[in-house]
């Protein structure tokens, strides 16, 4: 955050913005999608994707047997994720709120 001068390391608002934002949420919203409590994604009643939220992310890898660690050197922690069935891709994203003086 740039208003006013303050560093973005220590704003609040971005971390409300982040609170109300969800991707399950937004999904749901969306004609023919449909996202259940185990967060599994379905679009016309076809299963489509899985949603992780943080540290859910490395349970998923961890269920297929995948060492994260052989392929970044640090955990990643991101706000929502989605792995994508039919084409077998998975996407991490992060949430920001920023606010700069016009």
């Amino acid at each position: 955050m740039i208003k006013d001068g303050l560093g973005g390391a220590n704003t609040r608002t971005g971390l409300v913005f982040e609170g109300k934002t969800d991707l399950a949420t937004f999904l749901n919203s969306q004609q023919s999608y449909k996202v259940n409590n185990q967060n599994e994604v379905f679009y016309n009643d076809d299963l489509v994707g899985q949603i992780f939220k943080k540290h859910s992310f490395y349970k998923f890898l961890e269920s297929r047997n995948i060492k994260w660690q052989d392929y970044i050197s640090k955990r990643l922690l991101p706000d929502d994720s989605i792995y994508v069935i039919i084409n077998n891709t998975f996407f991490a994203i992060e949430c920001k709120f920023q606010q700069v003086a016009c």
